[in-house]
């Protein structure tokens, strides 16, 4: 059969495709852009009839019927890589419904699958090119594993979506459904970096040199380090997550992958999300490789870069340089995500050159709470070890902490700390007989 009737012949409704999911089975869906809404928005139409059904996500863009519902619990469960506002609110409610999934970005793929070989996946692409592939456009972190591992591919074709190269082809004979969805695409609105911002992202780009290739993620404190490195010359870019900031320095001549070990010439990233203006920019953008989380994030992967900065934030950071970015005590709030990849590859880098920097502000909760913190919450995951933190900044300086000792290392963090709290944390780190 030609292509295109083969196609044609995969076409079912959207209510069609859930009603195939079946008791006892594991759905993995699409993550960020790439969800694919339209299912997801009807999965719950099936929940009367069956049970025990997980679905493995990352950041759910919508509070979905079938994780929010409290009747959904034994029915649907969301399986989370890394909470998301809607997940977090249904864990607070109680529903029963929602679990987190520990894991590090490079890995999520190859762990599921060994614990379990999904029964399906559901996801997003373009439409068919002229040779029957389509692309899975915005996102390979682990969506191109899945492909080849369920028994069933569902795939949502929005012609919206930018078509994007590297790994992200997937002949139609590949999957076993497809879903004609327009919508708009997901889009991240960009935050506008306040004083505070700033003035972290002036100290994150003091040790960012020129030439280096950098890992860099999204909110006020990334989009703050972009404008400041606008100075920089020669960046180039290795990042699981690429992102409207990522497009402007390359416009402004600041990133021109020119310098880079691995792929030079080259944006490399697992997945995106932004603007309109960012997907027109990635659409048949040669200068863009999209490959898939497992070799992306992998730390020997990145480790192959030149000067390799990985740039990542946090909740809070004590004492000693114990990073946790994912829980407040033993309250999951997102997830380990790529920040333990990208710190270890860059403190292994091959040049010896790369550094692993953590961000945060120095208080939360309204300037009550320090996030330098004398030791942890009891509970609370450790998301990066302290011998992989090189450099501690929020916006009162940049603590050094490679090579130190745990004393020196003290004292470095309370110089950064915000004023308000460094007595009180000199006083904890002499109890504690740090100091």
């Amino acid at each position: 059969m030609d292509w295109l009737d083969v196609y044609k012949s995969k076409l079912v409704s959207i209510d069609d495709a859930v009603s195939k999911i079946r008791s006892n089975s594991d759905i993995i869906v699409g993550q960020c852009a790439s969800e694919p809404q339209g299912c997801m928005e009807r999965f719950h139409i099936v929940g009367g009839s069956v049970e025990n059904v997980r679905v493995f996500s990352v950041l759910t863009l919508k509070p979905y019927d079938f994780y929010m519902k409290p009747e959904m619990k034994e029915h649907f469960e969301l399986a989370s890589w890394f909470h998301a506002p809607g997940s977090r609110a249904a864990l607070k409610a109680g529903t029963g419904t929602v679990t987190y999934v520990p894991n590090m970005l490079h890995r999520a793929a190859s762990d599921r699958i060994h614990a379990h070989r999904p029964e399906f996946f559901f996801g997003t692409c373009t439409p068919p090119d002229k040779h029957g592939f389509v692309s899975l456009s915005l996102g390979i972190t682990y969506e191109k594993d899945m492909v080849e591992a369920a028994e069933t591919v569902i795939l949502e074709i929005n012609p919206r979506l930018p078509r994007t190269f590297g790994d992200t082809q997937v002949h139609v004979s590949q999957v076993d459904f497809f879903v004609e969805y327009d919508q708009e695409v997901p889009f991240l609105p960009a935050p506008s970096p306040d004083e505070t911002d700033m003035a972290i992202g002036a100290h994150i780009a003091e040790l960012v040199d020129d030439g280096s290739t950098i890992q860099l993620g999204i909110g006020g404190i990334p989009n703050a380090v972009a404008l400041a490195l606008r100075e920089k010359k020669d960046l180039g870019v290795h990042t699981e997550m690429i992102v409207d900031s990522m497009m402007e320095l390359y416009e402004m001549g600041v990133v021109t992958n020119a310098k880079k070990a691995l792929k030079k010439g080259k944006f490399i990233t697992t997945f995106a999300m932004g603007s309109r203006k960012f997907y027109d920019w990635l659409d048949d953008n040669v200068a863009v490789e999209f490959q898939r989380g497992r070799w992306v994030n992998d730390p020997s992967v990145v480790a192959q870069n030149s000067k390799m900065v990985s740039i990542n934030t946090c909740i809070s950071v004590d004492l000693t340089g114990q990073v946790a970015s994912e829980s407040i005590g033993p309250a999951q709030y997102s997830g380990t995500g790529g920040q333990s990849d990208t710190a270890t590859g860059a403190v292994a880098g091959f040049d010896g050159m790369g550094k692993s920097i953590i961000a945060c502000y120095s208080t939360a909760k309204k300037g009550t709470v320090s996030t330098i913190v004398p030791m942890l919450p009891e509970g609370s995951a450790v998301t990066l070890h302290r011998s992989l933190v090189d450099h501690v900044v929020t916006e009162h300086g940049i603590a050094r902490l490679r090579g130190r000792t745990v004393r020196e290392r003290a004292r470095e963090l309370i110089n950064v700390a915000n004023p308000a709290f460094r007595d009180e944390l000199i006083s904890q780190a002499k109890a504690l007989g740090y100091l």
